[in-house]
């Protein structure tokens, strides 16, 4: 079966359905039958689109394979039956659904993957929402989460991906027309779905996606055929940054300059040394690094010894258009060590770069020296070093010549070096070249003839003396260079574990702007840290946030202050940080100003979406007041003008139905008017339960008054064994009528709701079982949104509170309210209750807000 090489996949990408994945697929079969490939329909769902249905005129089909699931029969594609055809090509639609259980392979992608591998080419079709990595992306502009995906690498793996694209538009007037969807689903799919904005954003999420593919395409093919020039796809504008201010306006500038082309990009890159040593301002890069950020563009740390070069092969390798560099800020003197950065990447850039030149205010003010920042020893290692360089020569003289021993200059030397080496390992340089320079006088002194004088007779002894003082000098410092590389590699490790932790959790969003700060002052064994902002440069300082016991209100009272920007600080007290510490600051304190940012905008985001729900449910309250409450008024209003006229004598039965007309409308009249009320008291926060211990037999027959021929159409089983509750007998009553009314109205009338209760450890169950046509499961929450209805309930039928009044009720009381599908078909109401453990003691609450149970439910939120 196998062909000895792997097939290959085109892949037909999609914004929404309906944009004609499938049709191209299929004209794409047509082109290669015509050409004599053989080529079959492995899968191919037409969603009785007649369009699409006649392009399959024509193709050999492999017949499905049908599985019986649940007592329904499915139909998948035969994997068997198609690597036993072994065609050329096969055509398989929808690469993200998921196949019925008992099928070869649980994802369609996986059945691709094996018609790959046996040499077969596959064209195949999917939607760029179906990609695993967007799921949270679409969920948040759509509101509709998709259960069916696609590993994202399956689809990078296409060796064709061809994007298949419609205006929002032309997609709407296809789905108007009825090209898409069924008639009876084009309202609903227009006002949900397919909005204009949710088709903007998925059109502009599959661009971005095939425009980011295709740069990796480009990308492999310069790497394979080491292409070194630049390619000016689109203006990538790299930003040579050297830690100092100038910077911020380089950035600002090549920002303008990406604007003026659509997709430019800036890419900022900060190119450090190897040695770690550098005069650049971790404060400043962090600024710099949170403004190019803002900007949107990326901001790059690479190592390089050779600047000019680094950069030019950083620009090279991200296919950069253009390099923006600052005037030099040297001296004019310190022109004549070399031409400078920039004029070396604009001699080197060749034809394919454009340099620019930005001026700035700190042309020719001087770079400064690189600040070495050593290992700081602490006072306890300095003093010993000195006792071991010092006292220790002195000592070994004094021993050596009390005891009369002979050693020989030589072993003399030796020992003398042992101390210089011990005096650079504990106390660093300074110690060891003194014990050098001691021990160097006191072998000339007491072991070199003639002893006990300054002089030395031998020329040998002299050259081994210098000897000596050299490798004693030498060895001291690269024992002591060593140590400090160590205590700097230590530290640098335990900073990158620092930042690498506070990145990670900032990303993740799991800390805190508290917490954040309380690590700040963990950190730096400090006793309080505080986030200063101000809203302009003459406006006074207020405190963001703060940990520990002292509150600052300025930065200057503080002992260490960070800024970040111009109108945030960091402040921290107890005691004044070295140097070496600020770096690691700066990035705290840049982290902080993020997380301020982001809590902000979760905060205002969530108000938006709290005014967003209010103003929907505003809406339907009017779209509910104009057309469900006129409708019971306008049928009272009918009866009681007919029973006034005078121009027809009607007769008892006449007059006895126009009056149970009035009382029905009436009836609902009360029950909408009651629920919109409840909800009203729901969303404000009003509802005062007056929790009780009351036994569920009492309240349930007493919630089913409302409920039409509660005899015939509800059988109760619940039992008087059953623990107590603790509820509000109201709000349980009221709750308990919705659901039951609502599940009398789906089922159907020779199938009466069942409701029964049982325990189920500290919770009390109650269920209300009906044998309507039931929920799916991506709606079952949905049908307790206020103002929803479910399929195509009748909009006389209620405006759609019902189950959420009984769910917010239910919840009031420290209950839960959820759906389940019932065996066998419909739908069961799950209310889980508290069981009295207690006695509890009812709530103060007003009178006015006690609630009490009405004669009857509302109308059923899945429809209502």
């Amino acid at each position: 079966m196998g062909r000895g090489t792997r097939g290959k996949l085109r892949i037909y990408l999609g914004s929404a359905p309906g944009v004609g994945k499938t049709y191209a697929m299929l004209s794409e079969a047509h082109r290669r039958v015509e050409r004599g490939t053989d080529c079959v329909v492995a899968f191919v769902e037409h969603h009785d689109r007649p369009r699409t249905e006649v392009m399959l005129h024509g193709l050999e089909q492999i017949p499905r394979r049908e599985l019986a699931y649940r007592g329904t029969v499915f139909h998948e594609m035969d994997v068997d039956a198609v690597l036993r055809r072994a065609p050329a090509v096969a055509l398989v639609d929808e690469l993200a659904h998921t196949n019925v259980p008992g099928s070869r392979n649980a994802k369609r992608w996986q059945d691709v993957e094996e018609l790959l591998g046996a040499g077969i080419d596959v064209i195949s079709t999917v939607n760029i929402q179906h990609l695993e990595s967007l799921g949270d992306v679409v969920d948040s502009i759509t509101g509709v989460r998709q259960r069916e995906t696609v590993p994202d690498e399956v689809v990078r793996r296409a060796d064709q991906i061809e994007l298949v694209d419609m205006s929002p538009q032309s997609l709407r007037r296809r789905m108007a027309h009825g090209n898409i969807y069924k008639p009876d689903k084009v309202d609903a799919a227009l006002s949900n779905y397919f909005r204009p904005g949710n088709l903007t954003a998925l059109r502009e999420l599959a661009l971005l996606w095939v425009a980011d593919r295709a740069d990796e395409y480009l990308q492999e093919y310069r790497g394979e055929h080491n292409i070194r020039s630049t390619w000016q796809a689109r203006e990538r504008i790299v930003v040579g940054l050297t830690g100092g201010p100038e910077g911020r306006t380089l950035i600002r500038r090549a920002a303008r300059l990406a604007e003026k082309g659509a997709g430019g990009e800036v890419l900022a890159v900060y190119i450090a040394r190897s040695d770690g040593l550098t005069a650049a301002s971790p404060k400043e890069l962090a600024v710099q690094r949170t403004l190019v950020e803002d900007l949107g563009g990326t901001f790059h740390h690479v190592i390089g010894d050779d600047i000019p070069a680094a950069l030019l092969e950083f620009a090279r390798g991200v296919n950069a258009t253009q390099i923006v560099l600052g005037s030099s800020r040297r001296k004019t003197w310190q022109y004549m060590f070399g031409p400078g950065v920039g004029a070396t990447v604009a001699r080197e850039s060749g034809t394919d770069l454009d340099v620019h030149i930005v001026t700035h205010d700190e042309v020719a003010k001087g770079r400064g020296l690189p600040v070495a920042r050593g290992a700081r020893l602490g006072r306890s290692r300095i003093v010993w070093g000195w006792l071991t360089g010092v006292g220790g020569p002195a000592l070994l003289a004094l021993a050596l010549t009390h005891t009369n021993s002979d050693l020989g200059l030589a072993n003399d030397m030796l020992l003398f070096l042992s101390l210089t080496v011990a005096a650079a390992l504990v106390g660093g340089l300074l110690p060891a070249l003194a014990s050098a320079a001691f021990g160097s006088l006191l072998l000339n002194y007491f072991f070199t003839p003639p002893l006990h004088l300054w002089t030395v007779a031998d020329p040998r002894n002299i050259v081994a003396i210098v000897i000596f003082v050299g490798v004693a000098v030498s060895v001291a410092s690269v024992v002591d260079t060593a140590a400090r590389r160590t205590h700097q590699a230590a530290r640098l490790r335990a900073e990158s574990e620092i930042l690498s932790f506070l990145a990670g959790s900032v990303l993740r969003g799991d800390t805190s702007l508290e917490a954040l700060l309380e690590r700040v002052r963990e950190t730096f064994a400090m006793e309080s840290v505080a986030l200063l902002e101000r809203e302009g440069d003459t406006a006074p300082w207020t405190c963001a946030a703060s940990v520990g016991a002292q509150s600052l209100v300025r930065p200057e009272d503080a002992d260490v202050d960070m800024p970040v920007g111009d109108h945030l600080a960091l402040a921290l007290t107890g005691r004044v940080l070295p140097a070496e510490d600020r770096r690691v600051l700066a990035a705290f304190a840049a982290q902080a100003a993020v997380v301020l940012d982001r809590q902000r905008l979760q905060s205002e985001a969530d108000q938006a979406r709290t005014l967003a729900e209010g103003n929907r449910i505003r809406t339907a309250l009017l779209a509910a007041v104009s057309h469900d409450l006129r409708t019971p008024l306008a049928g009272i209003k009918a009866s009681v003008s007919s029973l006034r006229s005078e121009d027809v004598d009607w007769s008892p039965e006449d007059q006895a139905e126009l009056l149970a007309g009035i009382e029905e409308g009436a009836d609902r009249l009360d029950h909408l008017v009651g629920n919109l009320l409840d909800m009203s008291r729901l969303q404000t926060g009003t509802v005062t339960p007056l929790i009780r211990e009351i036994d569920l037999d009492e309240v349930v027959p007493m919630a089913l008054v409302g409920v039409p021929d509660p005899d015939l159409n509800v059988d109760l089983d619940v039992p008087e064994t059953l623990p107590m509750v603790s509820v509000d007998k109201g709000l349980l009553e009221r709750a308990v009528a919705n659901v039951v009314e609502n599940a009398v109205k789906y089922s159907p009338p020779d199938k009466p709701v069942l409701v029964s209760a049982s325990t189920l450890g500290d919770r009390v169950e109650l269920r209300v079982v009906d044998r309507g046509p039931g929920v799916p499961d991506e709606a079952k929450d949905r049908i307790f949104a206020p103002f929803q209805r479910y399929g195509d309930a009748p909009r006389g039928a209620g405006v759609g509170l019902g189950l959420a009044v009984a769910r917010g009720f239910t919840e009031a009381m420290g209950g839960t309210l959820g759906a389940e599908d019932t065996p066998g078909g419909g739908l069961t109401m799950v209310l889980t209750l508290r069981a009295a453990t207690r006695t509890i003691t009812p709530d103060a609450a007003p009178e006015a807000v006690q609630t009490t149970a009405q004669a009857a439910g509302p109308q059923r939120g899945r429809h209502a």
